[in-house]
């Protein structure tokens, strides 16, 4: 069984099968099946995202403000910006034009930018293609039903250089209620006690990706786990609460652990990004912000979007006394 995947969320085609059924605009490029359009509904997590977003609302903070720093520290190493280029995958798939690779431009520009690039499910034989393009890589492997491919893509990801890896702890549920089937391979339960031994079989950072309460990231944390990342998966969860909402709560419950969080869901601007990082996260994750971009126009159109990001996510924080992405104050934040 051979299923074609959504490139962001890498849910399985029969998960949008029903969303195809009543045609809806959709902002997203790309062929049905693969970038699914969302349904707009009060189910959609990615509505709920992006209200909740809208509705934060900065004080100002001038007298004293200077011209900010964006260099940001991911495991050991130094970024110009606390914004990564997130996990997608599948994109070469996705054109009509094949002698392009989206995934190896994706990682040029994250090369060019000096950001961390993250690579969500590729074969081995074009994961290493993707990373041989760029720098530094974080690559997210499915929760896989046969344990041993989870083992062997963390070995992959460490000979190839990945300064971490990590694995999507959301994405075990289909639609369907049963363990979910991608690209015609069986995912299946993530346990606590799964997690801490692939976090003590990687020999860098390991990610639990797909966070989204405190209970998971306190068990995140104990068992190994050098990062996690809030997220539902743009949407997986039905009325799933946005990452921002829960955010603070997990920062307070894993207080001096040094447990690095990332955020991502419905993230298109440097103002997005500047209310992530005020609320508590260390780094921000975007997939959706540069996807048109990647796929109509390639490397340079990636890296245009992260700079303007970047001066967006520049003029809050100079707005606001933030001095370097180190210093953010939640009290600067009021919700409407």
């Amino acid at each position: 069984m051979n299923k074609e995947i959504d490139t962001a969320t890498g849910a399985s085609k029969h998960h949008l099968e029903e969303i195809k059924e009543t045609p809806v605009n959709s902002p997203w490029p790309g062929p049905k099946g693969m970038i699914p359009v969302t349904s707009g509904q009060a189910e959609d997590a990615n509505v709920h995202n992006r209200a909740y977003l809208d509705n934060i609302l900065v004080e100002m903070r001038i007298i004293d403000a200077v011209e900010p720093k964006l260099e940001t520290e991911f495991f050991g190493r130094k970024y110009a910006s606390p914004i990564n280029l997130a996990a997608v995958s599948h994109l070469n798939k996705v054109l009509e034009d094949k002698s392009r690779k989206p995934m190896q431009e994706k990682a040029r520009a994250a090369k060019n930018l000096n950001v961390l690039n993250w690579i969500g499910m590729e074969s081995d034989a074009e994961y290493r293609d993707i990373v041989s393009e760029g720098k530094d890589s974080v690559r997210i492997i499915k929760p896989f039903a046969d344990h041993e491919r989870i083992f062997n893509e963390i070995k992959v990801a460490q000979e190839t250089g990945a300064v971490a890896v990590g694995i999507d702890i959301d994405h075990v549920p289909g639609t369907n209620g049963k363990y979910d089937v991608v690209d015609g391979i069986e995912l299946g339960p993530i346990t606590q006690v799964d997690l801490a031994k692939y976090a003590a079989f990687a020999d860098v950072p390991f990610v639990a990706k797909g966070v989204l309460s405190v209970q998971d990231a306190l068990k995140a944390r104990d068992a190994g786990c050098s990062a996690i990342v809030v997220s539902h998966h743009h949407g997986r969860l039905p009325f799933g609460v946005p990452p921002l909402q829960v955010l603070p709560q997990i920062k307070e419950a894993l207080g001096n652990s040094k447990v690095t969080i990332f955020v991502d869901g419905s993230l298109m601007s440097g103002y997005d990004a500047y209310k992530a990082l005020a609320l508590g996260a260390d780094g921000v994750l975007i997939g959706r912000a540069i996807l048109r971009e990647l796929l109509d126009h390639g490397t340079a159109a990636v890296e245009d979007k992260v700079v303007k990001m970047n001066e967006e996510l520049s003029e809050l924080m100079m707005y606001t006394g933030v001095k370097n992405t180190t210093s953010f104050d939640p009290n600067v934040l009021h919700f409407n």
